[in-house]
């Protein structure tokens, strides 16, 4: 459709070469006087410019009156043309691949975008959107297809752990709470409370006298024994042995006693022992193998993810998530960004180089398919509607001209005739 400004410009020519028509019609009837033929001179003129600068102008765009006259119709006729030479001179000259990637150099793409993202941040509307982002992104994880994943990472991370260093940490951690004093303490306590019961004494003569019993001996020696045993009955055998063992218990209570020293020093040295012990370390990888074939906790894991998943659900939907969590990260990293603004720029730019050098064709094909998909009559329109008001103006400075250069001529004309 012919834009507003056009019309008003068709119809001021038009008017100006009705006017020049009129004009001359009108003073043919007073010829012979010299203002008469002066002013009529300059209407005639008008009317012949208006007339071929209207000619000129319809001619570009459709032939003049319906007729096929040759050189008229320029832009239908030329279309091809025309628009394989719009698209050489958009693509090789105004939106040529040195001109962009030299536009491209001069802008400072972290300092537009930075403060824009500061000041957006800001906006309620961009928190409710980011958190709903989040929301959807944290709903959209499915459990299940991570679950083997997480099972594989897991079993793969534990087969790699070496035993050898796993029971080294082990042992150096129970030396440093002091397990070796603490073991012993508590093996003494649960002793002396086994030996505090009522029926240990009895426990002990009896396993004492079977033992004597047992035992084969000749000479002095079975008659000492036989003594023993006429003497001694079980209660009394049992109370001397559990007396016995709880002075030995109490002696071991105390940090200076000799024993105590020496059982300590021997837990001491089998549990730093304990990442070169062969039969353990063998033991315990083996143990480890049997565990990792046999284990099987996908549905533990699942479990165990989805409670993370719902948490973490929990958290981002939480007022305070996004001023205590969110906002501080998107800060710390846009303070990082600003550090490093001149190489992000230098990236975008290689980045958009890049994409220019491999596309830089389709702009001349983009315009090319588009200007296809319009029909001579679309397009004529097209191109009149943006230049149509500057061409309409050539036919009104035709007729003016013509007009004022026809009276130049017929007072020339006058003159000479005069002389």
């Amino acid at each position: 459709m012919m834009s507003t400004k056009t019309k008003e410009s068709k119809k001021i020519a038009t008017y100006s070469l009705m006017l020049m028509g009129a004009g001359f019609i009108a003073t043919i009837p007073f010829q012979g006087s010299f203002w008469v033929d002066l002013v009529q001179g300059g209407f005639e003129a008008g009317l012949v410019g208006g007339l071929a600068d209207w000619f000129a102008v319809t001619a570009l765009f459709r032939h003049p009156l319906g007729l096929r006259i040759p050189h008229t119709a320029l832009l239908p006729n030329n279309r091809q043309r025309v628009t394989n030479a719009l698209v050489k001179m958009l693509k090789n000259d105004w939106l040529s691949k040195e001109s962009i990637q030299e536009k491209v150099k001069k802008v400072q793409f972290t300092n537009m975008l930075i403060p824009l993202v500061e000041k957006e941040i800001q906006k309620s509307a961009f928190r409710k959107g980011l958190i709903e982002l989040l929301q959807q992104l944290i709903r959209t994880i499915d459990v299940e297809k991570m679950t083997p994943f997480v099972k594989n990472q897991l079993k793969s991370n534990l087969s790699k752990i070496e035993m050898s260093k796993l029971l080294g940490l082990i042992s150096s951690q129970l030396l440093n709470e002091q397990f070796d004093k603490k073991a012993l303490d508590f093996l003494l306590k649960k002793a002396e409370n086994w030996l505090s019961k009522e029926q240990t004494s009895h426990q002990l003569g009896t396993v004492s006298m079977n033992i004597l019993g047992k035992i084969e001996v000749e000479g002095i020696l079975q008659f000492a024994l036989k003594s023993i045993q006429s003497i001694l009955n079980e209660e009394k055998l049992g109370n001397i042995i559990k007396n016995l063992l709880l002075s030995v218990l109490n002696s071991l209570k105390h940090e200076e006693d000799p024993n105590r020293k020496a059982l300590i020093q021997y837990i001491q040295k089998e549990i730093q022992g304990m990442n070169d012990n062969r039969e353990l370390l063998e033991g315990v990888e083996k143990w480890k193998a049997q565990f990792l074939d046999n284990w099987e906790p996908d549905q533990t894991i699942k479990e165990s993810l989805q409670q993370i998943q719902l948490s973490v659900l929990e958290l981002v939907e939480d007022e305070t998530f996004i001023d205590t969590y969110l906002m501080p990260l998107i800060n710390h990293i846009l303070d990082n960004l600003k550090g490093r603004n001149d190489q992000i720029d230098e990236w975008i730019r290689k980045q958009i180089a890049v994409l220019v050098e491999k596309n830089h064709s389709q702009i001349g094909d983009l315009v090319q398919e588009n200007l296809d998909k319009l029909d001579n009559e679309t397009l004529t329109k097209m191109v009149e509607n943006n230049v149509g008001k500057d061409l309409q103006w050539i036919r009104v400075n035709g007729a003016v001209c013509g007009f004022i250069i026809g009276i130049f001529l017929t007072g020339i004309q006058a003159l000479f005739r005069m002389v």
